[in-house]
């Protein structure tokens, strides 16, 4: 791996990592406890576009990792780590098949995909069926949020395009 992408590959787990750690002392959006932005999500869905799903996923486990420790909190460790990889994982797949296009659907899916891995994470932590309730909640908030992102995503994916970011993915 040349010194240039390493060097760019840290920049955005940095700025991955800061936005999780901020947002994670914002008040909540909504009085329902688990629901937020997930902006961080931008950076993972921008990798996608800007290297490959390697890369996209390494800054993404880095983000989970140092993010629970950094705010200290192990039981988020393993929803985030859920829900990371289920939208991770949903998002590389339609991202192959779209072949690049279409992020806002692209990160809406992932958003689903997140809150459902993070309520399976809690049925086995749980082991209830009650969480399932909260779905309904979740699966709006998802597509909401999941628009969001995507929005700024693709801005932000169209401004490195004209820097020469993308283009042969480096």
């Amino acid at each position: 791996m040349k010194t240039k992408k390493i060097v760019t590959l840290g920049m955005f787990t940095a700025v991955a990592l800061t936005i999780f750690v901020v947002e994670s002392y914002f008040p909540p959006i909504v009085p329902i406890p688990g629901i937020k932005m997930g902006l961080a999500n931008v950076v993972t869905l921008l990798l996608l576009f800007v290297y490959n799903e390697r890369d996209s996923f390494t800054v993404l486990l880095l983000r989970i990792i140092l993010g629970s420790v950094f705010t200290g909190q192990a039981v988020s460790f393993f929803y985030s780590l859920f829900g990371g990889i289920a939208c991770f994982l949903v998002m590389a797949l339609l991202h192959r098949i779209f072949r690049g296009k279409y992020s806002i659907l692209v990160s809406m899916s992932g958003a689903v995909f997140h809150n459902l891995g993070q309520i399976t994470a809690a049925w086995i932590l749980l082991r209830s069926y009650s969480v399932l309730f909260y779905l309904p909640v979740l699966m709006l908030s998802a597509l909401i949020t999941g628009f969001f992102t995507g929005c700024v995503s693709w801005g932000l994916y169209r401004r490195l395009k004209k820097l020469g970011y993308g283009e042969g993915k480096e």
